[in-house]
């Protein structure tokens, strides 16, 4: 009796330090096998492979952060240097002529280049590892953004390729994310650079003591992480078609949170390659799984957030309960037979709980509302958060089963759902494009699985949509330069605040100010700057602007938030001696028109795209004609007639 007892208790001890040693794996299990049961698309091979995919440049990127933070360091310039290697490669290959095999050469150089700098301010330099990569943040991201001027640059043909699908179905960023994470864990286990990441991580003084030449090793690491931020950088370009300078941003946070996530520990001296391969595919079921479940991309980040606490506690736990270290080597031979095993038994099991979980589904897909799903460029703006309201308005009278998602002004998270959407075998898409370039493989996805796609607000470029629902924005800016045209009476200085560069309605804005101005030539532009659509740095570029053009007297905003934010830089100019032209009319907008600080703002009608869009996706699933190019009518709202306008 007592035998058996104690038997017992070593198996439930056993199974208690398996589970410790394998938190992440435990987790992710667990994970599958929740969203497995909470929605029937999941479980289908092409939205396991959606998270491949969505999986790939957050762990590309996290596999070279995982040799910083084994060595106790940190880099938060990952997501700003893949952006560089990126916008590097396509600006040498399509505007400079450049061999394309010399340009990805030159992206990986940028990324090395990078790299040595992080290490030589810290390992030279003394700087603390947070505050140099900060800096490589700033400093990546500008060039990014300088190099290609603010605007995405297309993407060579034959790397694009990295975004395609091997066989029709085997997408080759997983292929990518593979063979980086192999070369990830041989450096780890195999190699004496990885030795020594060991080494410094758990005792940095000790390792110099030892003999190892921490500074050149700190080179080294570094070097390596840049090294997988410029692989990640391309494979994320690749699949957006065209390099984004804003790409990747925050990019290093996920990367951080899987290498955390995966069970290595910021003091260093602990961390494997598969462990922050499976942190990455946590985030990414995480965000597939809420994506089909409808839920809110405000929670998400939420739920994100919890699941990282969690992992930073599960890992205190485990070292105070004596659960192995995972350090380079860990293990003999029997060791890693025994890692082998464990990950082997979680898959059997895994299969086995999933495959009995898919009877809850059986049949259950089939329902009679159609299904369309909405994805918007950011709900932080009025103008969107309008469009939602009409549509969400139009499917509840319609009975549509309307699924919204938020961007959040990040392509590649658009990207990340619009696949999400194709897999979920949806009758209809709606998108409302971060850019106009980058969407267009999502948009393409879509056509060949033969959903009918409505654009909303912008265009898709490169790829074939079903019906565009804009306003004509080339005409609405011309009439927000007749506007302000006719208030300054045909002369004065003015300054443009432009949108948010890439988009098909920045451009389109900005070409109908252009034709608009040509009719009043004593009206001079002073200065145009672009605000990216957001309050916050119209008020910021207004400000800065105001310091060389005093004397301005009029502006001119491509949307009512930038108008809004230069009102608030104008202080008491606004309204009377400097006038300002908004676009879009929304709420805050038209209200800042009735109080005489914004003179006018070309008002569209942003419930009426979402409710035209709805009605179009209906008509598209039902088999019906819809036409190419539907225009929902601009008009100038002024002081005068404001109070009869219902928007």
């Amino acid at each position: 009796m007592a035998t058996d007892t104690l038997r017992s208790g070593a198996s439930a001890g056993g199974l208690r330090r398996l589970l410790l040693d394998n938190g992440a794996l435990t987790a992710l299990i667990v994970l599958v096998i929740a969203m497995s049961a909470l929605s029937g698309d999941f479980l289908t091979t092409d939205n396991l492979l959606n998270v491949g995919v969505q999986a790939a440049v957050t762990a590309i990127l996290a596999f070279g952060v995982t040799f910083v933070i084994v060595s106790a360091g940190i880099d938060l310039s990952v997501g700003s240097v893949a952006a560089l290697s990126a916008t590097v490669l396509a600006w040498s290959a399509t505007s400079h002529g450049v061999p394309v095999f010399i340009a990805v050469v030159l992206a990986v150089v940028t990324g090395i280049a990078a790299g040595l700098v992080n290490g030589f301010l810290i390992a030279y330099g003394k700087l603390p590892p947070f505050i140099a990569t900060l800096a490589m943040l700033s400093v990546a991201r500008g060039l990014s953004l300088v190099i290609s001027e603010g605007s995405p640059i297309a993407f060579p043909d034959s790397v694009s390729h990295l975004g395609d699908t091997l066989g029709g179905w085997l997408p080759v960023p997983v292929l990518v994310m593979v063979v980086m994470g192999l070369i990830a864990a041989f450096v780890l286990g195999r190699t004496y650079i990885g030795r020594s990441m060991y080494a410094i991580g758990g005792n940095e003084e000790a390792a110099r003591l030892s003999g190892l030449r921490v500074q050149k090793q700190k080179l080294a690491i570094y070097a390596l992480s840049g090294v997988f931020a410029a692989v990640a950088g391309v494979v994320l370009a690749a699949r957006l078609s065209s390099a984004q300078p804003q790409a990747a941003d925050g990019y290093e946070l996920d990367a951080i949170a899987a290498v955390v996530i995966g069970g290595a520990s910021l003091a260093g001296g602990t961390g494997k390659a598969s462990g922050t391969l499976i942190g990455a595919l946590i985030l990414a079921v995480l965000r597939n799984g809420l994506n089909l479940l409808n839920v809110s991309a405000f929670w998400q980040q939420v739920v994100i957030g919890v699941v990282i606490a969690l992992a930073v506690l599960l890992d205190t736990v485990r070292r105070k309960a004596g659960a192995t270290p995972v350090a380079a080597g860990a293990g003999g031979p029997g060791g890693k037979g025994r890692q082998a095993a464990t990950y082997g038994l979680a898959a059997v099991v895994t299969v086995a709980i999933v495959g009995a979980t898919s009877f809850l589904h059986n049949g259950s897909s089939s329902t009679a509302e159609p299904k369309v799903g909405l994805s918007l460029s950011t709900l932080n703006n009025p103008f969107f958060v309008q469009i939602r309201s009409g549509a969400q308005a139009e499917a509840k009278k319609l009975g549509v089963d309307l699924t919204v998602t938020d961007a959040q002004n990040d392509a590649s998270q658009q990207a990340n759902q619009l696949q999400n959407f194709t897999s979920s075998g949806l009758g209809a898409i709606i998108v409302n494009p971060v850019d106009s370039d980058a969407a267009s493989n999502s948009v393409k996805a879509a056509d060949k699985a033969r959903i009918p796609v409505i654009a909303v607000d912008r265009g898709v470029n490169k790829a074939s949509v079903d019906a565009l629902v804009a306003s004509d924005n080339v005409a609405g800016g011309e009439l927000a330069a007749k506007t302000i045209g006719e208030k300054l009476g045909g002369k004065g200085k003015i300054v443009i605040l432009q949108g948010q560069a890439g988009t098909s309605a920045a451009r389109e804005r900005a070409e109908g100010f252009a034709k608009g101005l040509k009719a009043y030539p004593g009206i001079q532009v002073v200065a145009q700057q672009p605000a990216d659509f957001d309050r916050t740095k119209g008020l910021d570029v207004m400000s800065n602007l105001l310091q060389a053009h005093p004397d301005v007297q009029g502006v001119i905003a491509a949307n009512d938030e930038m108008a809004l934010g230069a009102i608030k830089a104008l202080g008491s100019k606004a309204g009377k001696s400097v006038s300002v032209v908004g676009f879009d009319g929304t709420p805050d907008g038209l209200n800042a028109v009735k109080d005489g600080t914004l003179y006018a703002s070309v008002a569209q009608q942003p419930s009426q795209l979402g409710k035209i869009a709805v009605d179009n996706a209906l008509k598209a699933i039902d088999g019906k004609k819809v036409e190419e190019m539907i225009k929902v009518p601009v008009k100038v709202v002024t002081k005068e007639n404001v109070a009869g306008f219902t928007g």
